[in-house]
C-alpha cells in the first residue's frame, strides 16, 4: 500500500517534517509505502479557471502539480500538511491543491484523507478544517487520532518536544493505517459504494 504525503512547508527539516517524520516510521513499520513530496518551496501559481484541464486532462501549468496526480492516483492515502500562516495553510500549499483535485478526473473515492497542522500557537483548528475540506468534498473518509492532527512549535526542532503531537501523529498513522487495510479488503469482498450520476443543482436559473 501507499500513502502520499505533501509537506506544505517552504522550510525542508523543519517543524513540520518533524512531525510528518513520525507518521512516516509508523507507516513503514506497518508495511507501507509512504512517499513525501516538499510541495511549499515550490513556485506553484493557483488555478485561472480557465478548463484547459478538462480537455488535455491535466492542468494547463506544468508543475509539481501534474508531477503529484499520477502519484495520487496510485496511492491508497494522502496526508497534507501545513505550517499555519495568519490562522490559515500555507498558500502555496493550497494553489497546488485546488489545482490537484480539480485537474485530476480519477476517482478518489475510499482513499484515506488525514491532514496535519503545525504552529507555534494559534489557527491550529482553523487551518486543519480548511485541509480536511478537500477530503470531504472527494468521498475520501478522513482519519482521526486522539485529538486534532496538531502538533506545536516555533523555532526549527521545537516541534520535537511536544510530545503529546507527536503521540497524536504517531497514533493517526496507525489509525490511517488501519482504515487503509481495512477498506483494502471490504473492496474485495463487498465492492465499492453504489454510485449514482451527479445532480448537479444551481440556485440561480
Amino acid at each position: 500500500m501507499k500513502v502520499l504525503i505533501l509537506n506544505g512547508s517552504p522550510r525542508k527539516g523543519g517543524n513540520t517534517s518533524i512531525a510528518l517524520d513520525e507518521m512516516v516510521r509508523i507507516f513503514e513499520a506497518d508495511g507501507i509505502e509512504a512517499e513525501v513530496v516538499q510541495v511549499g518551496n515550490k513556485t506553484v501559481r493557483g488555478c485561472i479557471a480557465c478548463g484547459t484541464c478538462a480537455e488535455k486532462g491535466k492542468c494547463v501549468f506544468d508543475d509539481v502539480v501534474n508531477e503529484l496526480a499520477p502519484k495520487f492516483e496510485a496511492a491508497d492515502g494522502l496526508v497534507i500538511a501545513s505550517p499555519v500562516y495568519y490562522g490559515s495553510a500555507n498558500a502555496t500549499l493550497i494553489a497546488c491543491l485546488d489545482r490537484l483535485f480539480y485537474s485530476t478526473s480519477f476517482d478518489k473515492t475510499m482513499k484515506v484523507g488525514a491532514s496535519v497542522v503545525v504552529a507555534r500557537r494559534g489557527g491550529l483548528s482553523a487551518t486543519f478544517d480548511e485541509l480536511n475540506k478537500y477530503f470531504l468534498i472527494s468521498n475520501m473518509p478522513v482519519a482521526s487520532s486522539q485529538y486534532w492532527n496538531s502538533v506545536h512549535g516555533r523555532e526549527p526542532g521545537q516541534a520535537a518536544q511536544d510530545a503529546e503531537g507527536l503521540q497524536t501523529m504517531r497514533v493517526l498513522a496507525r489509525n490511517m493505517a488501519f482504515l487503509m487495510k481495512g477498506i483494502s479488503l471490504a473492496k474485495e469482498k463487498y465492492g465499492m459504494p453504489e454510485t449514482e450520476e451527479w445532480q448537479p443543482t444551481h440556485f440561480i436559473r
